[in-house]
């Protein structure tokens, strides 16, 4: 879908405020998800202007593939549709939750799960059983890309280590162990450094 023509979930970074601000990773969703999933905080708005103003925060799903004690790792290949993101590595599976994605917004937690598992399932083949459990949130003011989306961290726990791409932006797909993505931390974006750095206490 083209950029200027898509409508992406969003809320008012006010709400963001009033819920109480972070920076880095907030092990209590909760708290936040009741007041950002309840109909009537969370609309539409074309992507082009949630990209450029910070007075909103874009919802983003960001699943984290476990097998046992690795996470699916890849590169954003030249295809990403997130043209700062490229050639970067990532732990996250996921991205703008789209109005076409459901339609009778805003969005519920139901409605909202329901788009996830669509959103992952574009980028992503899993070939076997798993869990979805929210763990945190992510928020990241430090970076241009950051201060306009909030991150729903997922963790999909796997029966076995089946999975496939679907997606040509995604190269690379392989599961490491915390030491093996420690010692690729550098070439991560920036979301995925700080789930490693606390990837003991997403995997708990």
């Amino acid at each position: 879908m083209n950029p200027a023509e898509e409508n992406v979930l969003v809320i008012k970074r006010s709400l963001f405020d009033e819920l109480g601000s972070f920076q880095g990773l907030n092990f209590n969703p909760e708290k936040y998800l009741k007041a950002i999933l309840s109909r009537g905080s969370n609309f539409f708005i074309p992507r082009p202007e949630a990209e450029g103003n910070p007075a909103y925060k874009q919802i983003i799903p960001y699943a984290l593939i476990v097998f046992q004690n690795k996470v699916l790792h890849y590169v954003r290949g030249k295809k990403a549709g997130e043209q700062r993101l490229i050639a970067k590595g990532s732990i996250g599976i996921g991205g703008h939750m789209n109005e076409t994605d459901e339609s009778l917004f805003a969005m519920d937690e139901q409605a909202y799960r329901a788009g996830v598992e669509r959103e992952v399932n574009e980028e992503i083949k899993i070939d076997t059983l798993f869990e979805d459990q929210i763990v945190a949130l992510l928020n990241d003011d430090s970076t241009e890309v950051g201060r306009v989306h909030l991150g729903v961290v997922h963790i999909f726990k796997l029966d076995e280590p089946k999975v496939q791409k679907r997606e040509a932006m995604i190269t690379a797909l392989a599961f490491l162990t915390k030491e093996e993505l420690m010692a690729r931390r550098e070439s991560l974006e920036s979301w995925s450094q700080i789930c490693v750095d606390s990837l003991d206490q997403l995997l708990l």
